[in-house]
């Protein structure tokens, strides 16, 4: 590795924070990895949870072309497709790998109907509030009795995704939710998935047969809880040049910060191409050998800047943390008016360091 840019997963850690899903939730927990992980890299992170203990009860990505190369490298828990099918061939790759597939809409419904071959496990959603995607409540007991009636199915399940669960001081959209899919799919028989990971750590009354495991695996909690997850990635790099700056002085594109003392800068091999993002604010919090400074000055595609005034016995070749254990990334997504979800995923170009 010769620019020095990287971002190093800690696998020990995801598998804590699986087993502190289990535990909070008290049942069978799917750990999400779509969106190659959220950017963590998913093979890497499946293969290091099925193996971990206790185990991944299940694994869950968002359409069928993510779940094929688990299969392949020899993952045989179950995986759920949350997306569901996008045409007939995902439902028939469904059925020869063993895949759950989530249903949500008539389309795709009638698609699991055309479908003659291996039998499937599916999984219907209820439109419980969120309004994005799933059957409206007083329509689940039809879909249900659609698919219960095919031969070709050999399961139906039932599971619903929570809008505001993160919002722990307004209840009151959760609770509706949850009494909305109670009551469409009581007296159905099959399993019941609720719980995010706000909802994990937050919501009893949502456990059901199985949780879903997103941000929480990663170690970005999603609300407010006393559960102690642990950081997986780190995103790093290395100061590689050095300056100083006089007062009046001022850096980089648009003059966005200006001295106002003698400032010591020094040169980070990082920048939005590599997915640390442009609109990071002068004072954002980062850790140069393990000491907390800030960025200074905008964030370029290539390299960012950042304060050594105060760090005198630091300088070249000194590492960089941008986010992870010492630097959270929720400040930094905050200080971005985003989330801790979308820098995940727009990790790129820099290579994994697994550990």
């Amino acid at each position: 590795m010769s620019r020095p840019a990287w971002v190093e997963i800690d696998l020990a850690a995801l598998q804590a924070n699986y087993a502190a899903a289990k535990k909070a939730h008290g049942g069978r927990v799917f750990a999400v990895l779509k969106a190659n992980a959220y950017g963590h890299g998913a093979l890497a992170c499946a293969q290091a949870l099925a193996t971990a203990s206790p185990p991944a009860d299940a694994f869950a990505v968002a359409f069928v072309e993510e779940a094929l190369p688990l299969r392949a490298a020899g993952i045989t828990q179950p995986i759920l497709v949350l997306e569901g099918a996008f045409a007939a061939d995902d439902v028939q790759l469904a059925a020869q790998h063993q895949l759950w597939l989530v249903a949500h809409q008539a389309q795709q419904l009638q698609l699991i109907e055309q479908h003659a071959g291996a039998p499937l496990h599916i999984w219907l959603k209820v439109d419980s509030g969120m309004h994005r995607v799933g059957f409206a409540p007083h329509d689940i007991a039809a879909a249900h009795a659609r698919l219960a009636a095919l031969p070709q199915v050999e399961k139906v399940s039932f599971l619903t995704h929570l809008a505001r669960a993160d919002e722990l001081d307004t209840p009151a959209p959760t609770e509706a939710q949850l009494h909305a899919f109670h009551t469409a799919t009581a007296n159905l028989a099959g399993w019941r998935s609720i719980s995010n990971s706000a909802a994990i750590l937050a919501w009893p009354q949502a456990h059901q047969d199985w949780g879903r495991a997103g941000i929480m695996l990663y170690g970005a909690a999603p609300c407010a809880s006393s559960t102690a997850l642990q950081p997986v990635m780190a995103l790093k790099s290395r100061i590689f040049a050095q300056r100083w700056l006089e007062v009046g002085d001022s850096l980089g594109y648009g003059a966005a910060f200006t001295a106002t003392q003698r400032t010591r800068v020094g040169l980070v091999a990082m920048g939005y191409a590599d997915g640390y993002p442009r609109t990071t604010p002068n004072g954002t919090p980062v850790a140069i050998d393990g000491h907390l400074s800030r960025t200074i000055g905008r964030v370029s595609m290539d390299m960012m800047t950042v304060d050594l005034t105060d760090l005198p016995g630091v300088g070249l070749g000194a590492e960089v943390q941008l986010w992870g254990p010492q630097v959270d990334i929720n400040t930094i997504a905050a200080a971005n008016n985003t989330i801790a979800y979308e820098l995940m995923c727009h990790i790129q170009r820099v290579p994994r360091v697994y550990r």
